[in-house]
């Protein structure tokens, strides 16, 4: 064949070939939108949330084989979806959970009929988390009503280590049987725990209803609800909660959805983090942008933090009000970077308690004098005025002491939530959701 000819024809080959890729892919163009979901509609809202710590020391980590975790939750706000949020954020090695379900709680471990929903998690009815990472669940319908409880059940074939786990639940949760029992109705139950392991949060969607705000109570022991009454939810951010579904407040709006997500920690500080095999939680700023800013919907929080940081502190080191200051200055900024209005919430009275001394009082005063001057707060909720004995200020009130002078009982944990102003949520109004302005 002549060179030219043969050339010609390659040459009409290869527009031949050209034309018709242009044309595919022109056809191809308007189906790609089909390809994934439009997410721009969904609204999704922290109803619950927990703060992992961990891991423990090998002889203290609960292990489960081949076994299902029913785990109670108490959502703060309602929707019309829900999805989870699952953690091995201080495992070391993979985590694999077989199957993942959410049902309403009936009471005890036994679901309300008809209302289980399997979990997948990208499709697949099993994820495998690698070390330090979280998983989101495929979002499912449920309809789920304010302040009522959901049962999350997570299957973990094999021998798990709880190494990311909520040591201090205050509620009951429940180990099965060896087996997947995650659909099951009635429970079997093996043992039951005061923790919650490997689950970290619940969102809600608002549907049609619109969207929402949460707030992240962000602290220690006594955020976490520590000494009050199990399965009761009594902690702080519970009455908390329960006001802002039942106090139709004109300042806040009536149609305010405002979820509560609990992320107290107990034994947690700002500046340090506790001794190896703690479940304390690394400080609060490390775990900032996990436990924070990953929340769904965060656009309000409450830092309640450093009584901690002031017992614990050494004679020959010991913890200054310019040293926490400084720290929480740094948290302030950074959840003033991300659009978050934060709340300084004033050191409670501990007299009386194991690592108290006079000197350390001292620092509590100077730096609760430091947030009522809201220097850099954008409000202040003034727990201190509201918990101590005026006859003697340095201590709990008799009625709210738990007997451990530290913690409040179940009485001091009320008054605490029925102290915290609703004016400080002005902002979020029916339909829109704008940030309160934020002091410099």
């Amino acid at each position: 064949m002549d060179w030219r000819l043969h050339a010609s024809l390659d040459k009409g080959r290869r527009r031949l070939l050209a034309a018709a890729l242009t044309l595919g892919a022109a056809l191809a163009l308007p189906c790609l939108p089909a390809l994934g979901q439009d997410w721009h509609d969904q609204h999704w809202t922290g109803t619950w949330g927990a703060g992992p710590g961990g891991p423990p020391l090998p002889a203290t980590t609960q292990t489960f084989t081949d076994q299902t975790l029913r785990l109670v939750v108490h959502t703060s706000i309602g929707g019309k979806r829900v999805r989870i949020r699952v953690s091995n954020e201080m495992g070391t090695t993979p985590l694999r959970i077989g199957a993942a379900h959410v049902a309403l709680r009936a009471a005890g471990a036994d679901i309300v009929a008809g209302s289980d929903r399997p979990l997948t998690f990208g499709g697949n009815a099993w994820v495998v988390l690698p070390p330090g990472a979280p998983a989101l669940s495929d979002p499912v319908d449920l309809d789920v009503a304010a302040l009522s409880d959901l049962a999350v059940s997570l299957y973990l074939p094999g021998t798990v280590g709880a190494t990311t786990i909520h040591g201090t639940a205050s509620q009951t949760n429940y180990v099965s049987l060896p087996g997947d029992f995650t659909a099951a109705p009635t429970f079997p139950t093996q043992r039951t725990i005061l923790s919650w392991p490997f689950l970290t949060e619940v969102a809600v969607d608002g549907g049609s209803g619109g969207g929402g705000a949460a707030i992240v109570a962000l602290g220690d022991s006594i955020t976490d609800g520590t000494r009050s009454t199990p399965d009761t939810n009594n902690r702080w951010p519970d009455w908390l909660a329960r006001r802002l579904q039942t106090v139709r407040d004109p300042v806040v709006g009536l149609n305010a959805r405002l979820g509560v997500v609990n992320r107290g920690i107990s034994g947690n500080r700002l500046l340090s983090n506790p001794p190896e095999g703690s479940l304390a939680g690394r400080s609060i700023q490390e775990r900032f942008d996990r436990d924070v800013l990953a929340t769904n919907g965060v656009r309000y929080m409450t830092l309640m933090i450093g009584i901690n940081d002031i017992g614990n502190s050494s004679e020959t080191n010991p913890v200054t009000a310019t040293d926490l200051i400084a720290g929480y200055r740094q948290v302030i900024a950074r959840a003033h970077a991300k659009g978050i209005a934060v709340y300084g919430a004033t050191l409670t009275p501990f007299e009386g308690a194991g690592y108290y001394s006079p000197e350390k009082e001292v620092v509590r005063q100077a730096v609760n004098a430091w947030i009522r001057s809201g220097d850099a707060f954008d409000g202040v909720i003034d727990f201190d005025r509201v918990t101590r004995d005026p006859a003697n200020p340095a201590r709990f009130l008799p009625a709210y002491d738990s007997g451990d002078h530290l913690h409040p009982n179940d009485l001091g944990y009320q008054a605490m939530g029925n102290a915290v102003p609703l004016e400080l949520f002005r902002s979020l109004k029916t339909g829109k959701t704008e940030m309160a302005p934020a002091r410099q």
